[in-house]
């Protein structure tokens, strides 16, 4: 009824030829919205890219242009700043056929447009041997008057997982808690860890593992926890394993243990024994022949030698020029004393014999002669 309604309204204010150019009108100016809103940018790559540090990646960035856009083609690529009151730092960009390098950053070395001639539709870069520096959010901007549009991916770059270390905390006894570790020197957070056994089946539900630390841990050990297992280590861009063989051994006889120890102790303490008696029967035979020794020494030594019965003359003659002493004792000159006359034994060519007087004995010079 409505319908009806506008159509004799229109028919009646509006000529057929009024509603026909119109309707062209309309189509025409609808067709040259649609053309200047075509210039698109497009990539098939993800938002965010996860690489790996030494590798190389292309940041895709395709585009179409409009019949409108009669400008010369501008491509940009910039280094989004984090800080919205900064500028964006200019990388690479293509005018007129020629391309540039901006500035000695170092996220422009090893920076390159993928396609030979980035005016056909394809404005991709490549980056070589990826580092930490290249983890950014990067802008790809073409520009062809009237039409600009533009694309952001951010590249994140990771370090690979090193090969992890392996092993076993616990004596491996059936009966005791034991706990097997995994650990990664080297890689990009997050890293997760993954235990799994590679015989004898799954790892049993009574164990229970930590997918952060590495850990594996058996709070009661028993046969059927043996085997070989394998942990694997892993983040966004790798992963690296390591393998080792768990051991279920029956746990040592306590008993002999305790007498081992005791038979060990004493067999310890009779060696101390020993050794501290050999050690005093050395000291006290060395002991006795130092003694010994010097006795000997004291036997061997050679007499004093005495004074001879010859008279001398005493170093206080000085004060007694007259007199000479002799020092002899008292019994071998007992014949001075007597005053007796003592003749010579040689008394052949006749000499008149001598008499001699008694003299006095000093007690610190001797005899008078």
């Amino acid at each position: 009824m409505f319908r009806k309604s506008c159509s004799h309204l229109r028919s009646a204010f509006f000529p057929p030829w009024l509603s026909v150019c119109l309707a062209c009108t309309a189509s025409l100016l609808s067709t040259e919205l649609k053309y200047v809103r075509g210039m698109q940018v497009t990539s098939a790559d993800p938002q965010t890219i996860h690489k790996a540090e030494g590798e190389s990646v292309t940041l895709g960035c395709s585009y179409t242009l409009s019949p409108f856009d009669t400008g010369k083609i501008d491509i940009e690529w910039s280094v989004v700043s984090p800080d919205t009151t900064q500028k964006d730092q200019m990388l690479l960009s293509y005018t007129s056929g020629t391309t540039y390098v901006h500035g000695n950053h170092a996220l422009a070395k090893g920076l390159s447009f993928a396609a030979p001639d980035p005016s056909l539709g394809d404005a991709s870069i490549t980056i070589a041997l990826l580092s930490s520096a290249d983890s950014a959010t990067y802008q790809c901007k073409v520009k062809k008057s009237p039409g600009v549009d533009m694309h952001k991916v951010s590249l994140v770059v990771l370090v690979k997982p090193s090969v992890p270390k392996c092993w076993v905390e616990g004596g491996e006894l059936v009966g005791e808690a034991v706990s097997l570790h995994c650990k990664s020197a080297k890689g990009s957070t997050p890293l997760k860890y993954t235990w799994r056994r590679e015989s004898a089946g799954p790892i049993p539900a009574t164990a229970t593992q930590n997918s952060v630390t590495g850990e594996l841990r058996i709070s009661n050990h028993s046969q059927s926890f043996a085997g070989f297992y394998l942990c694997e280590v892993k983040n966004a861009v790798g992963a690296e394993h390591c393998r080792i063989n768990l051991k279920a051994n029956k746990p040592p006889n306590r008993a002999g243990v305790i007498v081992g120890t005791i038979v060990g102790s004493l067999l310890l303490i009779f060696i101390l024994l020993v050794f501290t008696g050999l050690l005093y029967w050395k000291l006290s035979i060395r002991h006795r022949y130092e003694k010994e020794f010097s006795n000997d020494i004291r036997e061997d030594a050679p007499p004093p030698e005495s004074c001879p019965v010859s008279c001398v003359t005493s170093r206080s003659a000085s004060q007694h020029p007259q007199v000479t002493y002799c020092q002899v004792g008292r019994t071998d000159i007992s014949s001075l004393n007597d005053g007796r006359t003592l003749t010579p034994s040689s008394n052949s060519h006749g000499h008149t014999p001598a008499k001699y007087t008694a003299v006095e004995y000093d007690s610190k010079y001797g005899y008078a002669v």
